[in-house]
């Protein structure tokens, strides 16, 4: 029988932070941005306020795969694997550097159903991102939780077709050194993204598993360098995990709309997450 999770929904929390500038420069350091100047009191680049409002458990407090223990503001789903499956965000105002601000996080829904790979459980959480008494963002998240799977095979690197013409690409290299530089930036201590042992030997994977916001980033950074115009919405999905095993491709391909369609390209070909960024 399902637990009944719906006493959960329309919980809030609100949590203050201040848009410190030495996080963006460290987050500027590891995705290898030497051009973009920042300082306080310009504007924060889009998804880098992820690099605040961070969960800050007491070491005791974390479960054996690095997680805070479940409970608290989010339902305490016992289903032991967590993803963070997408979002869908609107950039309102930018965010200021150097300045306070606050986030409002409510619990819109939990649902829970049966995969093709067992039991799953999705949270969908509201947060409204404010500066100066004025919301900045507005984002909604999907978290799902589901069950342990059947190990996982390491992807096969094979030729990549040539990308849509007018596209922006890049080909990255996911080693080790920037998963550990990204689980530091948003004080994430699951343990598949630096622990190889753990990764392999318990969770099943073939290697590191780049963090599903970090693939999110990266296809908005490359729409930021290019562009040359503010992003207004955003939305994106995991679709298949990536690894550190070899490199994978980022493609952004400008549409008449005012829209960018972004996709991560696992070395195999496999679809890793699909997003969208319409322009301002």
């Amino acid at each position: 029988m399902a637990i009944d999770y719906s006493a959960w929904i329309g919980a809030s929390e609100t949590t203050e932070d201040t848009i410190g500038l030495a996080p963006v420069l460290a987050a500027a350091a590891a995705f290898d941005d030497t051009t973009t100047a920042f300082a306080a009191g310009l504007a924060l680049p889009p998804l880098w306020h992820w690099f605040y409002f961070l969960p800050r458990a007491p070491q005791s407090r974390l479960g054996a795969d690095g997680h805070p223990q479940r409970g608290g503001f989010m339902p305490p789903i016992e289903l032991p694997r967590r993803m963070f499956a997408g979002a869908r965000l609107r950039f309102l105002h930018p965010l200021l550097i150097g300045k306070p601000a606050s986030r409002k996080a409510v619990i819109r829904a939990v649902s829970q159903k049966e995969g093709k790979t067992g039991k799953l459980a999705f949270v969908t959480v509201a947060y409204a991102i404010s500066q100066d008494g004025r919301v900045c963002i507005e984002e909604e998240q999907d978290i799902v939780y589901r069950e342990p799977g059947a190990p996982v095979a390491a992807p096969q690197p094979r030729e990549l077709p040539p990308p849509p013409a007018g596209s922006w690409t890049r080909l990255l290299a996911p080693d080790p050194t920037l998963l550990f530089r990204f689980s530091a930036l948003t004080f994430n201590a699951h343990r598949i993204h630096y622990d190889r042992d753990y990764a392999t030997g318990v969770e099943g994977y073939p290697g590191l598993v780049v963090h599903g916001p970090l693939t999110a980033m990266l296809l908005m950074e490359l729409v930021r360098l290019n562009a040359q115009r503010p992003v207004s919405a955003y939305t994106f999905r995991g679709q298949a995990p990536l690894f550190d095993l070899a490199p994978f491709r980022l493609v952004g391909t400008p549409d008449a709309q005012n829209t960018v369609l972004l996709e991560a390209q696992g070395p195999d070909g496999t679809t890793a997450m699909t997003a969208s960024a319409e322009l301002g």
